[in-house]
């Protein structure tokens, strides 16, 4: 009879460069309540915890969206993080908004850090070379252990150009078989993990097609999962976002096939103490910085944040500045899903950075009905495509000054009911002046008389926020599934 062997799998994932403490939402009985938690210096002291508890089989694991999103993270090009990562001494991670900084300087980070990232589905455009390796292997206690890394296909199809600049990415589902036959036939490893940030919907579908996966640790869409997904034998977690959480899996292994596992996701609240090396670190890349994010710019009369997958409070309160900046009918963002709450009381600069951190110029132009018809139809079925591989990401495109009744479950380009601008129905061949953030507010391919204004985004906001003095944003009913 073979021995059971242990292993302890801890993912990280879409930590958004959250440095430190932040507001979070969660979800009661009687709807949404925040509290503070968060930050890589409770992640030390949480490793190092469970490294001392489980000696020796400990495997840490992170799914990517670490190096960008806060103002610090973004105005280092992400090497604020290095020192702090490299503490926590990962194993390895895949990769999304890392590619903010270009193929190359995204290639430069990963030299920085201890670990290895992996892309089995990330290729040079030139010579069809992989940009990082595609798996790893680990010798964890007695067992040993086969990563492999898929990075996020979304990269060169919905994010701007120079995020795969001389690169192409694959979905990862053709190269995934022969990855796992090589791990387990060549490398004889005992478990195979995939680590990847292709989104929930996507990496069930990958577990549902690909067979021989053990575990697959999924980022991407910020799932807040409190108990594994089982897909055909894969066991499949996903641990929230911006460093509030992370999770753990306990896995007993006989014969090369998991036999018996527990899980938990473990919320990084206050009652756990911050390591004191990583909170050093911490303030350390911080303090450059602190005197102008804590500047107060105004106030909030309710919480702002951006968990609706239709319309969120912290778009509505970005759209708002950008219809009384430009004075068009129409502004549109992109559904980011990233930000962490702002509670009633004082905004701070902080506060902006963290709801636009790209911090793109606000841009105008003109588009026709039937242009923003179609861009929202597109935009419809990337997000709630009945096959989880043409989800691209996201939530719903943010817009303001229109209407839009939808049905979810209808074929693509089939989901708007009505819609309207102001008042009125759209008419297919009427002009209308549109304001928008980023090329993911409204794609290239859309829209005449393109142009940038010499404002960005957070100076917006600012603008908006210190002329009003108290905000508020609330839901609108913008985007309403009939």
């Amino acid at each position: 009879m073979a021995r059971a062997r242990q292993l302890t799998v801890v993912q990280m994932n879409d930590s958004h460069a959250y440095f430190d403490l932040h507001p979070e939402l969660f979800w009661q009985g009687g709807g949404a309540t925040y509290k503070r938690v968060g930050g890589y210096a409770r992640i030390a002291t949480l490793l190092q915890q469970i490294r001392r508890e489980r000696a020796g089989r400990v495997l840490a694991l992170d799914c990517g969206d670490t190096l960008h999103g806060t103002y610090p993270a973004v105005q280092s090009h992400g090497r604020a993080l290095i020192p702090i990562l490299n503490e926590l001494a990962l194993d390895t991670m895949t990769a999304h908004w890392e590619f903010a900084y270009g193929p190359a300087g995204f290639r430069e980070l990963a030299h920085e850090l201890d670990y290895p990232v992996l892309a089995s589905n990330c290729y040079e455009q030139d010579t069809d070379a992989l940009l990082f390796p595609p798996y790893s292997v680990r010798e964890i206690g007695d067992v040993r252990v086969g990563i492999i890394g898929i990075a996020a296909t979304i990269i060169d199809k919905t994010m701007p150009p120079f995020f795969s600049e001389g690169i192409y990415l694959t979905l990862g589902k053709r190269e995934l078989p022969g990855y796992i036959r090589r791990l387990r036939e060549q490398e004889r490893v005992d478990i195979v993990i995939v680590l990847s940030h292709l989104g929930f919907p996507q990496d069930a579908q990958l577990a549902h097609d690909v067979p021989g996966i053990d575990v697959l640790l999924s980022g991407h869409t910020h799932h807040r999962l409190y108990r594994p997904a089982l897909v055909n034998g894969a066991l499949i977690i996903q641990s929230g976002s911006q460093a509030s959480f992370v999770g753990r899996l306990d896995l007993t292994l006989e014969d090369g096939r998991v036999t018996d596992y527990q899980h938990a996701l473990i919320t990084l609240d206050e009652s756990i103490p911050p390591d004191p090396r990583v909170e050093e670190l911490v303030r350390a890349a911080l303090a450059p910085h602190r005197e102008y994010l804590a500047q107060v710019v105004g106030t909030t009369e309710m919480p702002l944040d951006r968990y609706g997958i239709l319309e969120a409070t912290m778009d509505n309160l970005l759209l708002q500045s950008l219809l009384e900046l430009t004075g068009a009918q129409v502004a549109f963002s992109n559904g980011w899903r990233y930000g962490a709450p702002i509670l009633p009381g004082p905004i701070t600069v902080n506060d902006l950075w963290n709801i636009i951190p790209v911090n793109p110029p606000v841009s105008l132009c003109q588009l026709t009905g039937q242009e923003i018809w179609d861009m929202l139809e597109e935009n419809l079925e990337h997000t709630f495509s009945r096959d989880p591989y043409q989800q691209m990401g996201g939530y719903v495109k943010r817009g303001l000054g229109l209407r839009l009744y939808i049905k979810i479950e209808n074929p693509p380009g089939l989901r708007i009911q009505e819609l309207y601008v102001g008042d009125e129905r759209v008419e297919p061949d009427r002009l209308y002046e549109v304001a928008y953030v980023t090329s993911q507010g409204v794609p290239a391919k859309y829209g005449s008389r393109r142009r940038e204004l010499d404002v960005h985004g957070v100076e917006a906001l600012s603008r908006y926020i210190a002329r009003h003095k108290q905000v508020s944003a609330p839901l609108r009913g913008t985007v309403v599934a009939i």
